[in-house]
């Protein structure tokens, strides 16, 4: 069986170019394919293998405090959904575009899957797609605004232009992604401007995993960024 994590850490990391050159050989020695992108803020990584390859990277990241106890996205694969494993040094894990974003200490408030059903009910809540327009066009949840967005850098001018008004109608924001990266890098900038917003813990693959009638509140599917491009409520990939 073939398993696909994603997972990430917005951490202090002081050597990224030593990080990579340390799980460069380490994932290579496990047989593992994917992507892991170090910055000084933190790790993005998707990576597949067998439970054994995946569990010999995971128990070293284990072993840094700086990595335990991360959130892990697993979802099966009929295949391996990678071609090859690449392990770079970026200037942001994910680029919100603004000057140096602090997400390491703080972020929005996170709202486990049970109580995010909960929530987007509300009437006072504007409940957004944290994600690019194409994404949204795949699926999303119900009653969802699509920021139309073509890159995730854009997102920002969107908030800026809507966010007065949702304050002054005494709306609760609350966001979502595809695993929750792109939502924790943008509410730590918005806690910056003094604004709290929710956001789903574990995103949009989190929510899948933990409600098992999660197509109650969510349209379509779940575009992915590997070979298998869409994924069901279930978690399987969509067929074509």
């Amino acid at each position: 069986m073939i398993w696909h994590d994603a997972f990430y850490r917005f951490v202090n990391i002081e050597d990224p170019d030593n990080l990579v050159r340390v799980l460069g050989p380490l994932c290579k020695n496990a047989g593992v394919l994917g992507s892991i992108l170090i910055a000084h803020e933190g790790i993005n990584a998707m990576l597949a293998g067998t439970e054994e390859q995946l569990k010999s990277v995971h128990d070293w990241l284990e072993s840094d405090q700086r990595f335990a106890n991360m959130l892990v996205k697993r979802t099966a694969c009929e295949a391996m959904p990678f071609k090859r494993l690449k392990i770079k040094h970026k200037r942001e894990i994910v680029p919100l575009g603004l000057p140096r974003v602090d997400a390491a200490s703080k972020t929005g408030i996170n709202v486990s899957p049970q109580e995010w059903r909960e929530l987007i009910k509300r009437d006072d809540v504007i409940l957004l797609d944290n994600r690019n327009s194409f994404e949204y066009e795949h699926g999303h949840f119900k009653n969802a605004i699509d920021p139309g967005v073509t890159y995730f850098r854009d997102f920002a001018n969107y908030m800026e232009k809507h966010l007065s008004t949702w304050q002054e109608q005494n709306k609760t924001v609350a966001m979502y992604c595809t695993g929750g990266i792109r939502c924790e890098k943008t509410t730590a900038w918005l806690a910056d401007l003094g604004v709290q917003v929710y956001q789903l813990e574990g995103g949009i693959l989190n929510y899948f995993k933990e409600i098992p009638d999660a197509e109650e509140d969510y349209d379509g599917s779940c575009f992915v960024f590997d070979e298998r491009r869409e994924l069901t409520t279930k978690l399987e990939t969509k067929k074509v």
